[in-house]
Parts: structure tokens; C-alpha cells; sequence
């Protein structure tokens, strides 16, 4: 493979200091691309890992859900690479796990505000400034679980549900402009911080489906994918990175399931 196919060619990637992000960002600077981290944490440290490669990295502090603060980022952007080529929109929060007749609306609300509405003011702005400059190349982070309808969380099934569709009318209104926009939708993910998370809080919710016991529902979950293993953090960037890619300029309004060991 060649390990410079992204030379010269600028990417941001939103939730830059989470592990797929992070992950993400580290194979595309190791590929050539200059790189703009977009989080409202882990920023520093995010920096420093990538950096480690050679070329250039970005940050940029950014609330998603603020769509002025999203424009002035991409304008900032632009200024420091010169134009954005590349968009990996992955920025994005569990909730919380609870039973829909229960399920706090504050909450909700929240997530539908990240994980929906900010992927929505990230493409906009960066599709704007793609079809003024002669196109580009668009991935979305949506899930497995807007995809199955994952019990108890209503909120984040519901938002990756609509990323996809968000995904597909994207892909068609952008055609025209050589504009790419795909989806991956990654299924269970570990181990780290979000597998743990969202193990010991299926286990406290209660229901039918897992155990009340968190090392039980951990084999529960694993039991549910047919490799019987959930995914590595570590296969999600070659997927990005292709989709990114002049290799897939075929493909756009793809939805790629990443399902447990991809």
C-alpha cells in the first residue's frame, strides 16, 4: 500500500481527540495528509500523537452544536491549510441508557444536538467551501445502531438513523459538485473507555435483554456479533482512509457496517 496516497491533501476531522478520531488522524498523517483536529478536548495530546509523523497539525477548539463557532473554525481552517480536501465528521456522545418510556428528554435532546444537528453544521459549512473549491471527499461516522435499533438507547439509535439518511441526501446533492459523502456505521468497538461505558450501563438498565451482571453483558454483547469479538478501534481508519481515497471515487452514498471484527 502506498503509505503517501493523501500527499498533500488537507482533512479535518471532528471528534479529533476521541479514539476513533485520534486513531483515524494518526493513519492519514502517517499517509501524507495535513491534518485539523476538531474537539472540545484531548486537543493537546491529540496534537502531540499525530505530530509524531512530520507533517502538519491543526486544532481547533470547537463546540459542534454552534454553528458560528463551526463556521469560524472552517474559516480558520482554510486560512492554515490553504483548502480542505477531506472530512472525516465523526464528532459525537453515547447518552444515556434507558428504556424509551423513561428515557430523560434532556438528554435526548443533547444528543440529537451532537450527534445529529453538529454533523449537519460540520457538512454544511465544509460542503459549502468543497463546492466552491472543485469538490472533495466527505465520511460520516454513523452505527451500527442506527442500523439494528440498539435497546435503551433511544436517543443515539435515533440520531445515527438519521446520519445515515442525512448520508444518502447528501451524497446526491453533492454529486453534481464532486463532492463524495459516505457513512461507516461500526458496531461494538473496544476495549477503552466507550465499550466499558456502555457495558456497565446496559448491565444498571434493567432490562430483558442483558444481565444485571457487567462481565455477563460483556459476553452478552460479544455474543451478538458473529465473529465473536467486538471490533478493534484500529480497523476503522483503513475503512475512512479508503473512502477518502481517489480508490473509491466510484463510491458515494455507501453506508459501510463495520460489525464486530468489520
Amino acid at each position: 500500500m502506498d503509505k503517501r496516497r493523501f500527499e498533500g491533501k488537507s482533512v479535518i476531522i471532528t471528534g479529533g481527540g476521541g479514539d476513533i478520531g485520534l486513531a483515524t488522524a494518526k493513519y492519514l498523517a502517517q499517509e501524507g495528509a495535513r491534518v485539523a483536529l476538531v474537539d472540545i478536548q484531548r486537543l493537546d495530546e491529540a496534537r502531540e500523537a499525530v505530530a509524531h509523523f512530520g507533517g502538519p497539525v491543526y486544532t481547533y477548539r470547537c463546540d459542534v452544536t454552534d454553528y458560528l463557532a463551526v463556521t469560524e473554525m472552517v474559516t480558520s481552517a482554510v486560512k492554515d491549510l490553504g483548502r480542505i480536501d477531506l472530512l472525516f465528521n465523526n464528532a459525537g456522545i453515547q447518552g444515556e441508557f434507558a428504556k424509551v418510556h423513561t428515557y430523560p428528554v434532556e438528554d435526548f435532546a443533547t444528543v440529537i444536538q451532537v450527534n445529529l444537528i453538529g454533523a449537519f453544521h460540520v457538512l454544511r459549512a465544509v460542503s459549502a467551501h468543497m463546492v466552491e473549491h472543485g469538490g472533495g471527499a466527505i465520511v460520516n461516522t454513523a452505527s451500527m445502531a442506527g442500523v439494528a435499533g440498539p435497546v435503551n438507547m433511544a436517543a443515539y439509535g435515533a440520531s445515527k438513523a438519521a446520519i445515515i439518511g442525512l448520508t444518502w441526501t447528501a451524497a446526491k446533492d453533492l454529486a453534481p459538485y464532486g463532492v463524495r459523502v459516505n457513512a461507516i456505521s461500526p458496531g461494538f468497538m473496544g476495549p477503552g473507555f466507550m465499550w466499558d461505558r456502555q457495558v456497565d450501563l446496559q448491565a444498571a438498565a434493567d432490562s430483558q435483554y442483558y444481565d444485571r451482571d457487567r462481565e455477563v453483558v460483556a459476553r452478552q454483547m460479544v455474543g451478538e456479533v458473529p465473529m465473536r469479538r467486538y471490533g478493534a478501534i484500529e480497523e476503522i481508519p483503513p475503512t475512512v482512509a479508503y473512502l477518502l481515497s481517489d480508490e473509491s471515487s466510484y463510491s458515494t452514498g455507501i453506508n459501510i457496517k463495520l460489525s464486530g471484527g468489520i
